[in-house]
């Protein structure tokens, strides 16, 4: 699935069969932000990790965030607006979901 892919799903009920990660930021971009959190609270690996540091900084949690993209083994993410981070985490998960 490409990312023009994923982003077109947004106009359906459920989400594509993606990965939970993936799952989650359909949720978060559908603006179930609750659906979002919960999916990714429950991965646990990486790729859990980072989009749950994400939603912490889409939240506005500075702190929680940072927690979690150190739990990724990612940089802190400030100055991306979040619809590119987003995107950005999509493609890359997209890439490994094959």
């Amino acid at each position: 699935m490409t990312l023009a892919e994923f982003k077109a799903s947004l106009r359906e009920e459920t989400p594509p069969a993606v990965t939970p990660a993936l799952v989650a930021l359909w949720h978060d971009a559908k603006g179930d932000w609750d659906a979002a959190h919960e999916t990714a609270q429950a991965i646990e690996d990486e790729t859990g990790a980072w989009v749950h540091a994400y939603l912490h900084r889409k939240e506005g949690d500075a702190s929680n965030a940072a927690y979690w993209y150190r739990r990724a083994g990612r940089e802190v993410v400030r100055a991306v607006a979040l619809e590119e981070e987003w995107s950005r985490i999509a493609a890359e998960l997209l890439a490994l979901n094959g």
